[in-house]
């Protein structure tokens, strides 16, 4: 393998392969975005760049890859960012100026590779704040390559840095990899197999860590300064105040969110702007069409690709998804969410998942299809299992729970809210424990940095928030179109009927609940809420005749929320976890919902509330 590349070869090279390489957190997304103008996912927690993302320029070809500790074989990441930068021209190596310590590790091993870099210092202006001050100069020299500092998020040295990326060198080897190599060719190839190798890994690790100590007692000075920032995050990392600071951001996002958005926002886009005015339109317009009736149903029915699948994406999915992706996104960038990843680390730990868990959970309260999506953070693919598993039977989402607590509201029990509770987290715990001990394998643990505490920058929360929300809905909104065409042809066919009379014998007879209540199971195939919509009319909010008793009631809400999710979540399934484990995962939330459905209606029958 050839690396031998001199900068002539850079400087008459047209198109240039740049690679970006470094630790989680260091800013790398952010230097990449201010470079190449294009929107990369910037974050505070790893895994957000799993999938790189290349963009072509008139400088070169620059290529993004995920954060590494180093360039071993331990995790995906590691493995998928050590492919990428050995075929690189030009490697921009990204340093947190708050952690060049640990952070220069990294940069010694790219270094040792022997390919050309530079080094780009980020985050100077906290570490300043902190009393952290690095002499550029003795960096420069010690590590043998240029050495860039910047504020990325201020766009502050980046273009001195765009300017020079035909400048890179090759750095300073550390003396111990010629050593180990002994007789050995210095070529790429044979230093790759010499750091992969076990019988090396432990001495060069060592040898390294005194190279990169050695640079930092050269080039680094600490004073002693309090930090508001600092003291902050390092309260939030304490059971009392973190538990606090969770409740408190819990109810924020249940005001913002599931309040003010899924109440007021989504009812007048849903309601007020298609239901009254775009969907009479749509189907006016249809029906002026001399078309089939099937067509016509398809179209324009009840399930309709124009009415019910705009109604559901535009009217209802896209005002919860922004507010979500708005809010989160003020969470990332705050430093918060690493520091709740911490937090719940042990809970999690105990169902076969890390910390970083809690963050596909917690979008699943907004909406579950979008929650599997972002399982990819997940370090295994066992973890991925074991999450989408626990979000796909127990996480209600943010359309679900407002009808959910206003039926429970309705009853006026908090004895009914206490079971219902209790029922759904215990559901979630014996699952998750469960497959902690069937699945092959072990789960990852939590290594995961814990970026400076600071207030978001609006702007990238905005952007954040725009590519997150447009990218899901490129991919979601045809499988909705599709979702809805299944449902429409099983109605035209009556297949829907077939499936109503196969689940109303597991109704009544199983989980003691009169036959109807069979339709609003099927329901929540389409749509989560339309099955807590239909449950509504049966117990008698509004105008309506109760059908249900309060124990029915509670029976039926905790069958509908381990349900299946919605179609729209079972496609995303399917498309993330493959064919077979997603089929196992769907028939599983039937048999578990009806499974606890029943053995609480058998519980009840004796002891009622």
């Amino acid at each position: 393998m050839q690396v031998q590349k001199s900068n002539a070869d850079l400087q008459d090279k047209e198109n240039l392969k740049i690679v970006l390489a470094g630790n989680p957190n260091v800013g790398k997304s952010v230097v990449f975005n201010k470079i190449t103008g294009t929107y990369a996912e910037i974050s505070n927690y790893s895994g957000t760049t799993l999938d790189n993302i290349e963009v072509k320029t008139e400088i070169g070809k620059f290529i993004d890859t995920p954060g590494i500790f180093s360039l071993g074989d331990y995790n995906e990441e590691e493995i998928i960012a050590r492919q990428i930068i050995t075929q690189a021209d030009v490697i921009v190596n990204i340093v947190n100026a708050l952690s060049l310590d640990r952070d220069l590790f990294l940069t010694q091993q790219l270094i040792d590779l022997g390919l050309p870099m530079l080094l780009v210092l980020n985050q100077i202006d906290e570490a300043e704040k902190r009393g952290i001050n690095v002499n550029i100069e003795s960096l420069t020299k010690e590590l043998g390559i240029p050495v860039f500092p910047t504020i990325a998020i201020k766009n502050q040295g980046i273009q001195e840095l765009k300017e020079n990326l035909h400048n890179a060198q090759k750095g300073l080897k550390g003396s111990y990899i010629a050593e180990s190599l002994k007789d050995k060719e210095l070529s790429l190839k044979n230093i790759l197999e010499n750091e992969l190798s076990t019988e090396n890994r432990e001495s060069l690790y060592v040898e390294r860590r005194k190279r990169v100590n050695e640079i930092t007692s050269k080039t680094l000075t600490i004073e002693d300064k309090f930090n508001l920032s600092s003291f902050i995050g390092q309260a939030l990392l304490n059971p009392f105040v973190g538990f606090g600071a969770l409740v408190l951001v819990m109810y924020m996002l249940y005001q913002v969110v599931g309040v003010y958005i899924a109440g007021e926002v989504v009812d007048f886009l849903e309601n007020q702007i298609i239901v009254e005015k775009y969907i009479p339109w749509v189907t006016g317009l249809v029906n002026n069409v001399s078309l089939p009736s099937w067509l016509n149903t398809i179209l324009v029915g009840e399930f309709g690709l124009l009415t019910m699948t705009i109604q559901y994406v535009f009217g209802l999915l896209m005002p919860l998804i922004i507010g979500f992706y708005f809010f989160m996104s003020l969470l990332e960038d705050s430093g918060y969410l690493p520091r709740l990843a911490v937090l719940t680390d042990r809970f999690l730990s105990k169902l076969g998942l890390n910390g970083k868990a809690i963050i596909p959970i917690i979008l699943g309260f907004g909406c579950v299809t979008m929650a599997v999506i972002t399982t990819r953070l997940l370090g295994s693919s066992r973890e991925r299992t074991i999450a989408s598993t626990i979000l796909c039977l127990t996480i209600p989402c943010s359309a679900q729970i407002g009808l959910i607590l206003g039926i429970l509201a309705a009853l006026g029990s908090f004895k009914l809210w206490m079971l219902y509770l209790a029922t759904i987290v215990i559901t979630l715990i014996v699952t998750g424990t469960v497959l902690n001990k069937i699945l092959a394998g072990k789960s990852t643990p939590l290594i995961i940095d814990l970026p400076p505490m600071r207030v978001p920058i609006i702007k990238n929360v905005i952007d954040k928030t725009f590519c997150k929300t447009n990218h899901f809905l490129l991919e979601a909104t045809p499988l909705f179109f599709l979702g809805a065409l299944i449902i429409s042809v099983l109605e035209l066919t009556n297949s829907l009927k077939s499936i109503y009379n196969f689940f109303s014998p597991l109704t009544v007879t199983l989980l003691n609940l009169p036959k109807e209540t069979a339709n609003i199971f099927i329901m929540g195939l389409i749509r989560r809420d339309f099955s807590a919509a239909g449950l509504s009319d049966m117990i008698g909010m509004g105008d309506k005749a109760a059908i249900l008793t309060p124990d029915q009631t509670l029976v039926s809400l905790v069958v509908i929320t381990l349900f299946v999710p919605c179609i729209a979540t079972v496609i995303v399934l399917f498309k993330e976890r493959g064919y077979k484990e997603a089929s196992l995962i769907w028939l599983g939330s039937i048999t578990m919902a009806f499974a606890v459905g029943g053995i609480l209606a058998a519980i009840l029958s004796v002891l009622p509330v």
